[in-house]
């Protein structure tokens, strides 16, 4: 994938951005692109929703293991397991209710992904977020790691928020509208301006380390 326009009209942009681009290096967002259909990957979000991602990828290997007998789950798959059963692989009850709810909107003609990549960000947004369990930022995560968006600012990501408070020094957590000005100088590539916010976390910042 050649992010180089996208990361140069970032660095021209915004000076500051511009610092962690360096460090940083190439952008891999790429790397992490999911696959499978809309219902592996949204069933994958709710699985993840409010646990460490370690905890969550030993609840979604059992939850795959369920249906070892086809390539991924299907939505009648997932409607005739008992909830006693999606229970011993160690997903609480109120995501056994999303699941279900997920599966049973599919049934009921959810559009799919093919379907959903000839909408607009917004439109996908609501067509997914009455989804029991199914949020904002849950459909966000979505667009840019399975639909392949580059101009997504989920603005209520903890992360992103964390990310913008140390790049740009801020003496405290940045609310919603501050996120929102500071994301208008990365239009139209503000999902890549949030791949490198969430690596700022991980490194050095140059003009900390010389303090």
């Amino acid at each position: 994938m050649d992010y180089s326009v996208a990361i140069q009209t970032l660095k021209q942009s915004d000076l500051l951005l511009s610092e962690v681009i360096e460090i940083v290096g190439d952008c891999k967002l790429y790397e992490v692109q999911q696959s499978g259909d809309l219902l592996f990957s949204l069933s994958r979000s709710i699985l993840y929703q409010q646990i460490s991602g370690k905890a969550a990828a030993s609840i979604h290997s059992r939850f795959l293991q369920l249906y070892a007998h086809t390539p991924l789950p299907t939505a009648l798959d997932i409607l005739n397991t008992p909830d006693e059963v999606l229970r011993g692989a160690g997903i609480s009850r109120p995501k056994i209710l999303y699941l279900k709810d997920l599966a049973q909107k599919v049934i009921d003609g959810l559009p799919t992904l093919d379907e959903l990549q000839a909408m607009d960000d917004e439109s996908i947004i609501e067509a997914l977020t009455p989804i029991k369990g199914i949020g904002r930022w849950t459909v966000q995560m979505l667009l840019m790691f399975r639909l392949h968006r580059l101009d997504v600012l989920p603005v209520d990501d903890l992360g992103i928020r964390a990310g913008i408070r140390r790049v740009y020094s801020l003496p405290e957590l940045p609310n919603k509208k501050t996120v929102e000005h500071l994301g208008q100088m990365w239009k139209p590539y503000r999902s890549i301006a949030c791949w490198y916010l969430w690596q700022s976390l991980e490194i050095r910042i140059t003009k900390q380390s010389q303090q």
